[in-house]
């Protein structure tokens, strides 16, 4: 599994994820949290090209309050 990033903030229907590096999953890469459940797929990257953010929409029934600071990885 690789690591995406942590959910920093959540900005209406979109999880905010920043990443490590500059290498990050690509747009319509699935993620997981730690216990591999589906939290939902990149829609964007954006940001400083050292460390982008990502724009994760979540799947149905995901809280996206519940996931900030939680650690998300791609599938």
């Amino acid at each position: 599994m690789e690591r995406a990033g942590s959910v920093t903030r959540t900005a209406g229907t979109i999880a905010v994820v920043r990443t490590d590096a500059d290498a990050h999953p690509p747009i319509g890469a699935m993620l997981v949290d730690q216990q591999l459940d589906t939290v939902g797929r990149v829609v964007d990257v954006f940001g400083p090209v050292e460390r982008p953010y990502l724009a994760v929409s979540p799947d149905d029934g995901v809280h996206l309050p519940g996931l900030v600071g939680d650690t998300l990885y791609k599938r």
